[in-house]
C-alpha cells in the first residue's frame, strides 16, 4: 500500500477493500465517524477482513495513534449509501477517518484530550494538503441521516473548528419552554428549516410538512451543529443556528 498522504502516520495495515476513486482526481471531502466497536484492534481487524465490505483510510484509537489502511488515492468503502450537496458517490468524494469510540449502543464514552489531539492533528493535515473546504469536513451522520448518527453529540467539533478544520458557530441555545415541531407536524417554521438545510448541503426536500425521514435530518443536523439537544424537532435554536452558519459560509 502506497503510504502516502500523511506524516503523521504511525501503524499500517492494509485493507484489501477499496478501489479506484469514480471521476474524482482526489478528493474534496474529509468524513468523520466512530468505529462503534469495543476496542481499535477489533475495528482494524473487521476493516481489513475482504467479507466486511467495508474500509477507511485512517483510524486513530484512544491513545492517539493513528494507522493508515487505504491510501487516500483510492475509494476506500467507508461512507456507504448517502449523499451531500449534490454529491451521491460520498467514497469517491471522500477521505474517512475512524475514530475509536464504542458507540451509543456500548456506552458512549467522551472523547479523550490525546485522541481528539491526533484528530485534529490528522485532519488539519489532510484539508491542507487536498484543499478541503470547511463546508466539506463532515459527521458521518450528516452524508448518511438515520442510517448513522456517528460521530455524535459528544464529539468536539468547536475544537475542531478552532483548529481551523470544519465549519462552526456558536449554537443558539435551546428554549427549554420550547418543545418545537416532529415529525407529522406542518408550520412554516418548518418549510424555513428544511429549505435551508437543503441549501447548507443536507438531502432533504423543502417543505412545511416534517415527515419522518425529514425528522432524521433534522436530529442530523443537531448532532454535529446543535448538539445540546439533538431531538430531531425543529424549533427556532435548530434554525437560528442553521441561519448563522450559512450566514459564515
Amino acid at each position: 500500500m502506497d503510504r502516502a498522504c500523511s506524516p503523521l502516520v504511525q501503524a499500517l495495515h492494509p485493507s484489501p477493500n477499496f478501489e479506484p476513486r469514480r471521476g474524482k482526481p482526489r478528493a474534496d471531502m474529509l468524513v468523520l465517524h466512530y468505529t462503534g466497536m469495543m476496542s481499535a484492534a477489533r475495528a482494524i481487524a473487521w476493516l481489513a477482513e475482504p467479507v466486511s465490505r467495508v474500509s477507511c483510510h485512517y483510524v486513530i484509537d484512544e491513545a492517539g495513534c493513528i494507522t493508515q489502511m487505504v491510501a487516500e488515492s483510492q475509494r476506500a468503502w467507508h461512507a456507504g449509501v448517502g449523499s451531500w450537496a449534490g454529491e451521491t458517490d460520498i467514497n469517491s468524494a471522500s477521505i474517512g477517518i475512524e475514530i475509536q469510540n464504542p458507540g451509543h449502543d456500548l456506552g458512549y464514552p467522551e472523547f479523550g484530550e490525546t485522541q481528539m489531539a491526533a484528530v485534529i492533528a490528522l485532519s488539519q493535515d489532510i484539508v491542507a494538503r487536498n484543499g478541503i473546504p470547511a463546508t466539506r469536513v463532515l459527521a458521518h451522520s450528516d452524508v448518511s441521516p438515520g442510517r448513522k448518527i456517528d460521530p455524535g453529540e459528544k464529539f468536539d467539533w468547536a475544537r475542531l473548528h478552532a483548529a481551523s478544520v470544519g465549519h462552526w458557530v456558536a449554537p443558539t441555545p435551546v428554549d427549554v419552554s420550547e418543545f418545537g415541531f416532529g415529525a407529522g407536524d406542518c408550520a412554516p417554521l418548518i418549510g424555513q428549516t428544511t429549505a435551508l438545510l437543503a441549501q447548507y448541503g443536507y438531502g432533504i426536500a423543502p417543505s412545511e410538512t416534517l415527515d419522518a425521514k425529514g425528522a432524521t435530518v433534522v436530529r442530523s443536523f443537531q448532532l454535529h451543529f446543535r448538539p445540546e439537544r439533538p431531538d430531531g424537532r425543529v424549533d427556532r435554536s435548530t434554525l437560528a443556528t442553521l441561519e448563522a452558519l450559512l450566514a459564515a459560509v
